[in-house]
């Protein structure tokens, strides 16, 4: 039971707000005390603003006379510099805010991203893909129709980037011994202006020891508005250093077959990312060397670099 536990614990860590706070909240507030007030006022700042918004966004669907009830806020803003060889100038600044509306029974979510919340291309832990220029500004509600340890259904409707889309998705995970799990997860979408798609993500998790895992992810897409079906495949090496670090190392392949170029390769890419807690519990800071070989550099090595910083806020 020991080794089941820390398993889905680790599992959730790199995918998951909640847990990564959760463990970091258990320790001692004593190493916080003393720092500089300023920090402690803008977090408070941003918090209490989202929280505000999302009262007053909740309040339309409040039955007159029924109880006010406080919605569940949470919020992340990045910040990143990712220099590439002949690219560097590539910083980004990215916010995601989450709203759990209690009037909903909870199922409810509004979200609020400068990223493409509908865009599915990414693996769970790809972070080094190339973005596009122009910025897409997503808003949605997600419904959820079945969220329990196994099994996770919803549905999303919403914009991205001036596109309505709608979006179903199921997972499911599989867990045949106390090391070892899989997840399938198929999806369907409808955009209004590039039409019906779908996409099929598997995963294989391997518990070596309570510290590190592996992991395989096997991604498949095909939609009306592109030829041919896009593939992306990822190894990674998942490693809980102590309470505050963590690390990635990942390698991952992507490309397309069937479409009008037949089967070809997009882009290799191996990296090595190192996360850390400091200073502040909703802080977190990463450092992410990787090189990568694409197809429109002719499969020259591009070394690269990322620096993140991250700023979690969270109330209700």
């Amino acid at each position: 039971m020991k080794n089941i536990y820390m398993f889905f614990l680790f599992f959730f860590s790199f995918t998951s707000i909640g847990n990564a706070t959760e463990e970091i909240e258990k320790r001692s507030t004593e190493e916080y005390e003393e720092e500089t007030p300023w920090i402690n006022g803008f977090h408070s700042a941003v918090s209490d603003s989202v929280y505000m918004s999302a009262a007053w966004f909740d309040e339309f669907f409040t039955e007159e006379g029924s109880v006010q009830q406080n919605p569940k806020v949470n919020a992340k803003i990045r910040l990143e510099w990712r220099p590439r060889s002949r690219d560097w100038d590539e910083i980004k600044a990215r916010f995601r805010v989450k709203v759990k509306l209690p009037h909903f029974k909870n199922k409810v979510d509004l979200i609020l991203s400068d990223e493409d919340e509908a865009d599915q291309s990414q693996l769970p832990l790809e972070t080094t893909h190339i973005q596009p220029e122009e910025e897409k500004f997503s808003a949605s509600l997600r419904y959820m129709h079945t969220n329990s340890k196994n099994k996770y259904t919803d549905t999303r409707l919403g914009i991205s980037g001036g596109d309505i889309f709608v979006r179903a998705r199921h997972k499911r995970y599989f867990n045949w011994s106390e090391n070892s799990a899989f997840k399938v997860e198929p999806s369907i979408f409808y955009f209004l202006g590039d039409g019906f798609g779908s996409r099929l993500l598997l995963e294989y998790n391997f518990q070596e020891d309570q510290k590190t895992q592996y992991r395989i992810n096997y991604s498949i897409e095909g939609s009306e508005s592109f030829s041919g079906i896009r593939w992306k495949h990822g190894l990674y090496r998942l490693k809980h250093l102590d309470e505050k670090t963590a690390s990635v190392t990942s390698f991952q392949v992507e490309g397309e077959r069937n479409g009008e170029r037949d089967f070809v390769v997009d882009n290799y890419t191996l990296s090595y990312r190192y996360r850390f807690n400091a200073y502040k519990k909703w802080l977190f800071f990463e450092i992410e060397p990787f090189l990568e070989w694409p197809e429109i550099e002719n499969y020259t090595t591009t070394p690269g670099i990322a620096f993140r910083v991250e700023g979690y806020f969270y109330k209700g």
